[in-house]
């Protein structure tokens, strides 16, 4: 099997593979990026995702593009950058690199981002030199991201079942079921396996506007977390806050969904005002590292108490980034009912594993979670946090119960046992 050979990866008829396969490529175009006739696309994808970069890009010539541009990823050269590069060459990274996402940006290319990488390639790497990279590559690329955050084009991102991903995920299997274990759920979860996936995509989509809508409507002062675990958490809520969760309309007017699959609603947080304690539910796997145990007690705002069982350094230096990565930056509910959840696997991917269970993020929020937040006045006066980091990590569990809680103090019940209660 050649690592460009997708197919082969599959134990189920060929055939059967080919079909899921190319239906993802199309949602990828049609639902994800939602790619109109005329328009441009950047597909940015590990190596080993030819096959699917090919179907990709066939699909969205089909659907009128103009213009399909690739770019193939390597982490194993960020590996050669750590093990063997000096110390200036982890402190570089060439200014027009920005400038080309930005010129792609500016002249309206919807992206489409495939991950994939081996969640514990950098493990044996030192953090320190990890997180140097990596706020440095968020210090170069900032008006990058915030043109995305803020949806300035159209973005979606996605997965392939790297075999070293597939490995981490299922050890226990050989390379070739693991590997076709993790197709299958990916085609599982993001609905590809639907003869009917784009119209599903719909009615899911319907289902998680409703939600927001709700809750946008609502405009609660704070949500109450409790788990099992031992997550008992207040996160006030920023001034004239908006939900999203499926489908985003861009800046450019064209609705798609940036993330496939998703099955989460959220919001922005006050910086200011989270109190209590959030404890992980599932790992999490960042910057090369896994992290585990996670609890952090957060006292106005402010990470006060954090610990780790695994990984607490490389906790310690997200944190420690800047002075907003100590805030939040993102909450966001999940059921328990979640595709992702009921197929019982850890992924090790943040895409996947944040769709599992609700979840607090990190760092800076997202514009688009508050009216008028584009302006950058608007969202620092209504609690919006800024940080060159954005970090999801889980804390919801089957047993998670969520309240929203009113400006005059009322409490309203949103979630039990895990589950919506009020309709969407």
């Amino acid at each position: 099997m050649t690592s460009h050979d997708l197919s082969s990866a599959s134990d189920a008829p060929t055939s059967e593979f080919s079909a899921n396969l190319a239906r993802y490529a199309e949602l990828l175009v049609r639902t994800g990026v939602n790619l109109r006739a005329g328009g441009k696309v950047r597909i940015a994808a590990p190596i080993e995702a030819a096959q699917l970069v090919r179907l990709t890009a066939r699909a969205a010539y089909r659907a009128g593009a103009s213009d399909v541009r690739v770019q193939y990823l390597d982490p194993h050269l960020d590996l050669a950058l750590f093990e063997d590069g000096t110390d200036d060459a982890v402190a570089f990274m060439p200014a027009w690199q920005a400038r080309e996402s930005e010129a792609m940006i500016g002249d309206g290319y919807a992206s489409i981002g495939i991950v994939g990488e081996d969640p514990s390639l950098l493990s044996g790497v030192n953090p320190a030199r990890v997180a140097a990279r990596s706020k440095l590559k968020a210090q170069v690329m900032r008006q990058v991201s915030e043109a995305t955050g803020s949806f300035r084009v159209n973005w979606t991102v996605a997965a392939m079942a790297a075999p070293a991903w597939a490995a981490r995920v299922y050890p226990d299997l050989p390379q070739r079921e693991a590997v076709a274990r993790l197709w299958a759920d990916i085609f599982a979860v993001t609905r590809a396996d639907r003869p009917d996936a784009v119209a599903v995509w719909e009615a899911h989509l319907a289902h998680l506007e409703r939600l927001t809508t709700y809750l946008t409507g609502r405009q609660y002062g704070a949500l109450h977390l409790r788990s099992d675990l031992g997550t008992d958490l207040t996160v006030g809520l920023a001034e004239n806050h908006v939900w999203q969760g499926g489908a985003e309309t861009a800046r450019n007017g064209v609705r798609g969904v940036p993330n496939l699959p998703t099955d989460e609603v959220f919001t922005a947080p006050h910086r200011e005002r989270v109190n209590g304690w959030a404890v992980a539910s599932k790992p999490l796997s960042v910057r090369g590292q896994l992290i585990e145990g996670i609890r952090v007690r957060f006292e106005n705002g402010r990470a006060a108490e954090v610990s780790a069982t695994r990984g607490e350094d490389t906790l310690r230096q997200l944190i420690g980034t800047d002075e907003g990565a100590a805030h939040l930056g993102e909450v966001a509910l999940v059921p328990a009912s979640a595709p992702v959840a009921q197929t019982g696997t850890l992924f090790l991917n943040t895409l996947f594993d944040e769709n599992a269970a609700s979840h607090i993020a990190l760092g800076q929020c997202y514009p688009t979670n508050v009216q008028g937040g584009t302006d950058e006045a608007t969202l620092k006066a209504a609690g919006g946090n800024d940080s060159l980091i954005h970090v999801d990590w889980m804390i919801g569990t089957p047993a998670t119960d969520v309240d929203g809680v009113t400006r005059n103090g009322t409490r309203e019940p949103l979630m039990r046992s895990g589950e919506w209660v009020v309709q969407g």
